[in-house]
């Protein structure tokens, strides 16, 4: 997985490449939304953390071939392992959680969820980092948390029950997100991605002795290749905001929802109800304002002045 900052494009050059940013983007959203929807399908068959092990393992395959080739033993280097190893545990817990998730609900409705993560993010920075948060961000997270329960009330005990493993998944994916912002001040995007992949799949393999199934042929390479297209998505998620601003290519992140939809109608009969759509309205606009505060007000000025000049 390449650095941000790589290969980024000059501020003249930068909007010739929008168009190749916002189709990354795409690409990664189809991804990430196939990937919940191969692990919904055999997490009723398999234990989650059979299924959690193969994905991490396919996913730390696809970013050891995408980053050792350039930096070596290199993206080893830190002095920072037990962040790492903590930041890992935090996410294995997150993504145990979102997988029960969608295994008791409509996999758009927990998708819907989990975009509440920035909120939560911003939360935590506040809290964690010290960051300024303002009224009009306050704002945007009791509006964003006022979208998630929109989402999560209504419905059957078993959707209740999967929208608390959702929103617990936001909560962790939220603290985890503050961490590695922290943790950008001394660890490049590749080393963070390695110790990532690494004690994912080191996490995922310690309760596989006590639930483990020997999947089918077919089964297996599905789980497996889940875990290569999650590595590809993440790159291509990168690579989208390497050739252009998160202001321009951020917002098309939330068309996952909108696949997740699509899938979720196709292959389980879920047709969004009102609830859903509206309350996934909410978390979506809610995270498009912190987006726009974050980034999208700078990337405009300058524009302007670069325009006026």
């Amino acid at each position: 997985m390449t650095s941000p900052d790589a290969d980024r494009p000059t501020p003249g050059a930068r909007s010739d490449r929008v168009p190749l940013g916002i189709l990354y983007m795409l690409g990664a959203t189809i991804m990430f939304a196939v990937l919940s929807a191969v692990a919904k399908r055999y997490v009723v068959r398999y234990s989650f953390a059979e299924v959690l092990f193969l994905r991490a393992l396919g996913s730390l395959l696809i970013c050891a071939m995408l980053i050792l080739p350039r930096t070596g033993l290199n993206a080893f280097r830190t002095r920072r392992l037990r962040d790492h190893a903590g930041r890992s545990a935090t996410q294995a817990v997150a993504q145990s959680c979102i997988l029960i998730a969608i295994s008791l609900m409509p996999l758009a409705g927990a998708m819907a969820i989990n975009f509440s993560a920035p909120l939560f993010a911003t939360l935590f920075a506040a809290l964690w980092l010290t960051e300024k948060v303002g009224a009009a961000r306050w704002a945007a997270l009791l509006v964003g948390f006022g979208g998630v329960v929109l989402v999560a009330a209504p419905g059957a005990d078993s959707f209740r029950i999967g929208a608390l493993f959702a929103l617990a998944n936001a909560v962790l994916y939220g603290s985890v997100t503050a961490a590695v912002r922290g943790m950008t001040a001394t660890e490049s995007s590749e080393t963070l991605t390695m110790y990532q992949m690494v004690f994912l799949t080191g996490f995922f393999l310690l309760p596989l002795p006590f639930a483990f199934t020997w999947p089918s042929g077919a089964a297996g390479i599905a789980m497996l290749g889940n875990g290569l297209l999650n590595g590809l998505g993440q790159f291509w998620w990168t690579r989208a905001l390497s050739l252009a601003p998160p202001a321009v290519v951020g917002p098309f992140y939330y068309f996952a929802l909108v696949w997740a939809m699509i899938l979720g109608l196709l292959f389980w009969g879920d047709v969004p109800s009102p609830s859903l759509l509206a309350g996934s309205a909410i978390v979506v606009g809610s995270g498009l304002f912190l987006l726009w505060r974050e980034t999208g007000k700078r990337y405009v000025i300058r524009r302007f002045n670069k325009a006026i000049r």
